[in-house]
């Protein structure tokens, strides 16, 4: 059976529950898509969790952890943008750290990621943008 995304009624509710969002492949730059797309969910109210064993020790103002094992709090979503070839073993770590959502980023698909996670009682939602997403469904926050 292929993969399918949520309704957007699912994705609404996933983002009305989420409140820290781990993202993996966070980047430092202010000009990469991750860190803007980061800021616009933090200014709307997320807490973002950045994940990438480099660069700044913190960035968008929060303390930047190497791996999602190092995450101390919960994780509503795990948000990711890092390549395909990469994300079977990124949801591997999100079931691990007892994440409720695997996002794979617009762009980013992996069966292979979504089986597991999806096996792992995970929600699953690939190529798609979260910035996007929140601003279709939650437009006045």
């Amino acid at each position: 059976m292929a993969f399918e995304n949520p309704s957007r009624d699912e994705i609404k509710a996933i983002l009305e529950k989420a409140g820290n969002i781990a993202v993996v492949g966070l980047s430092d730059k202010p000009d990469r898509t991750s860190h803007m797309v980061a800021a616009a969910m933090q200014d709307r109210g997320y807490r973002i969790i950045p994940v990438n064993p480099t660069g700044a020790d913190t960035i968008l103002g929060e303390k930047r952890c190497n791996s999602l094992a190092e995450v101390p709090e919960s994780i509503d979503i795990v948000n990711v943008f890092r390549r395909s070839e990469f994300c079977a073993e990124v949801a591997e770590e999100a079931v691990k750290a007892g994440a409720k959502v695997l996002w794979l980023q617009q762009g980013i698909i992996s069966e292979e990621a979504a089986e597991i996670a999806g096996k792992a009682g995970l929600q699953v939602i690939m190529d798609r943008c979260i910035k996007v997403e929140d601003a279709i469904t939650r437009p006045a926050r």
